[in-house]
């Protein structure tokens, strides 16, 4: 029987509240515990000492019977100055999403386009006055159409 020290989730909708369990890893999330060792309410502010309560000395001693913490709840002891903190790498965290990298390069694509525009307007200055004047001459014969 491999014990685990996790959350089993309880409340109503949208209004979750949690109960720090110790458990068999085969049970179900909220399904049946061993022994409750404390809570865990979301809803409070990060300061509020009521946010996470636990019982210190039985999950140090469920982990001594060799009980393994969750990683929420790990989080939960290391804040509580119980367990050494661990270093977490997640390099996909900083990565930017699809739809962020598409917006990027179409932003690329139009700064590069215009770029170009700009080079192409700096040098054939002569072949813009003919076009326009065209267009400037064109402008009035369509007033008098209508």
């Amino acid at each position: 029987m491999a014990t685990v020290i996790r959350l089993a989730r309880g409340g109503s909708k949208k209004r979750p509240f949690y109960r720090i369990v110790v458990a068999d890893s085969r049970m179900a999330r909220d399904g049946r515990f061993i022994e409750k060792v404390g809570t865990y309410n979301p809803l409070l502010a990060k300061d509020n000492e009521e946010r996470v309560k636990m019982d210190i000395e039985r999950i140090k001693e469920w982990m001594g019977k060799g009980a393994k913490p969750t990683d929420r709840v790990a989080r939960f002891l290391e804040a509580a100055g119980e367990m050494p903190k661990t270093e977490r790498n997640n390099p996909n965290k900083a990565k930017p999403g699809k739809k962020a990298e598409e917006r990027v390069q179409e932003k690329a694509d139009k700064a590069e386009a215009l770029k170009a525009a700009e080079e192409e307007a700096k040098n054939a200055p002569a072949e813009e006055a003919p076009a326009e004047e065209a267009a400037a001459e064109d402008a009035p014969a369509e007033e008098a159409a209508s």
